[in-house]
């Protein structure tokens, strides 16, 4: 279950509290709810604070509220169960299932895996004041609108036709004003420019040259490829073994599960923040996660395939997937051999 799915599971919970009564009547429903890792003190997988936000229009207390919604979350399917922490926060811990879905469901949508629409309906102008910096930084910002359902006006002239689109309002203009780039990126190659230009926050400087073509785990770029790389690789070595990628059982590496489920909500945020650097940052963390697990993946020794490897093999492939997704949404290759 993505962070998109539980956030319609929410909604559909306080849909339901309102038309039983439990909510006064006339509560509106928001558009969207925010789920996110939970707090300090927190427990489970997920977290929302979609109480705390109906509490005042609802004429309740926030804890009134979550308790409202925690028995109607909790029968969801994908819930194994649901906690009221502090002022009114509910925990939501997922079912063992909801990892082999969300597994499932990396490998089915491939690098369209976190593409979604939630920006869809929303038209949006993109103007810069040109230059390496800004025009690159477009480039990305436009994939991730598009990634999310927005349509994107390449053409200014466009915006005096665009009241015949049929699903986008008026569109938005968007300006993008990064901090110029001191130096000269060309000779790093496309790659390791983009990454330059692209790593750090519009508002912080670029990426300097030093370091960026060094091969080695000092190198985040490199360390992304390389993570991408070394899936690829695994799958090649299983191929000998006659192993093939099936998650059948539940595999116990947290850190890399919760960031191939963070992803989707990670290419959503970087599209409504125009941030592309939360992108970068979250594929370093996912390259990481995956690098603390690659090393259990095959078999070791006499060791015998068993159901386990299957597994394991599977949460690599959905690793390499999503690493070389997020990677192509940046405009930087993801080569299989590094």
């Amino acid at each position: 279950m993505t962070p998109a799915d539980l956030s319609l599971t929410v909604l559909h919970a306080v849909r339901r509290a309102v038309g039983e009564g439990a909510l006064r009547a006339g509560t509106r429903v928001p558009e969207r709810v925010g789920i996110e890792r939970p707090r300090p003190g927190g427990s489970g997988d997920w977290a929302t604070n979609a109480a705390l936000q109906l509490a005042r229009e609802a004429g309740m207390a926030p804890l009134g509220v979550a308790q409202v919604l925690r028995p109607r979350i909790a029968e969801a399917e994908g819930i194994e169960h649901v906690e009221i922490t502090g002022p009114g926060f509910l925990n939501i811990t997922l079912a063992d299932r909801s990892r082999h879905a969300l597994v499932r469901d990396v490998l089915d949508k491939k690098e369209r895996y976190g593409h979604g629409d939630a920006l869809r309906g929303r038209a949006y102008r993109l103007v810069h004041p040109g230059g390496v910096r800004a025009t690159v930084l477009a480039e990305a910002v436009r994939a991730l609108l598009l990634a999310q359902g927005a349509h994107v006006l390449d053409d200014p002239r466009d915006s005096e036709r665009h009241d015949d689109h049929p699903l986008a309002t008026r569109p938005e203009t968007v300006t993008l004003r990064p901090l110029p780039v001191a130096h000269d990126v060309a000779a790093l190659g496309p790659d390791a420019a983009r990454w330059a230009l692209l790593r750090p926050a519009a508002h912080d400087r670029a990426l300097g040259p030093d370091g960026l073509l060094v091969q080695s785990e000092t190198n985040p770029l490199f360390t992304v490829r390389y993570a991408h790389s070394r899936a690829r690789a695994l799958l090649r070595n299983a191929a000998q073994l006659g192993i093939t990628p099936a998650y059948e059982e539940d595999v116990a590496a947290p850190r890399l599960l919760a960031a191939l489920g963070d992803h989707p909500a990670v290419l959503e945020a970087a599209a409504r923040h125009r941030a592309p650097d939360r992108v970068a940052r979250h594929l370093e963390a996912t390259a990481d996660a995956f690098l603390g697990f690659q090393h259990t993946v095959l078999p070791l020794g006499d060791e015998k395939p068993s159901a386990a490897h299957r597994s394991r093999l599977a949460l690599a492939e959905a690793a390499g997937t999503v690493l070389a997704g997020g990677l192509a949404l940046l405009g930087i290759s993801a080569p299989d051999y590094l």
